[in-house]
């Protein structure tokens, strides 16, 4: 990746200061610095953008395999589409932390018995900001739920619905065929 030449740097930032954030939450006031052009060095052994070490999640593995585990063309096609017709269906709202994942267990082990491959699980849309706001705590913790799961070797993969299906506020979770 190049670097910006001082008149493109300048005109990015002009650019970059007309932008309307998407997130609700305002951002912290800081003033925008043209940096000047560096005097070229000798290249080092490092070269590009080194990113700074991230905390360990407590599950990375586990929901990333759910997040991006791969289904055939067909399943996705179907999925996106929203042609898919779920063999059950768990509509978590009213529940509570404890209760929701009581239901999913529940439901996951009660579709694992009967051979069932689509579960559509309806959590509700995850509400982002500082507390008081407490909605969106299922949502946000689903994922994880579903990676620590006893039934996790059973799922074959988690995907957001069809709009049809409720979109952003439902998940599709796909167990393997038994």
């Amino acid at each position: 990746m190049r670097k910006l030449a001082a008149d493109e740097a300048e005109l990015w930032a002009r650019v970059a200061a007309t932008i309307r954030p998407l997130s609700r939450e305002l951002p912290a006031k800081t003033p925008l610095a043209i940096p000047a052009p560096a005097p070229t060095a000798k290249p080092t052994a490092l070269r590009g953008r080194v990113p700074p070490a991230r905390p360990a999640s407590p599950v990375p593995v586990a929901r990333a395999a759910l997040d991006s585990a791969t289904l055939d063309g067909s399943w996705d096609k179907r999925l996106r589409s929203g042609t898919i017709s779920p063999d059950r269906t768990l509509d978590l709202h009213g529940y509570r932390l404890d209760g929701a994942w009581s239901a999913i267990d529940d439901t996951l082990e009660r579709a694992i018995a009967s051979g069932e491959r689509v579960v559509l699980l309806v959590t509700g849309h995850e509400r982002r900001g500082e507390p008081p706001v407490l909605r969106g705590r299922i949502r946000a913790a689903v994922h994880d739920w579903l990676a620590a799961s006893r039934h996790s070797a059973n799922i074959a993969a988690v995907r957001a619905a069809h709009r049809r299906h409720g979109g952003g506020g439902s998940l599709y979770i796909i167990l393997r065929r038994r």
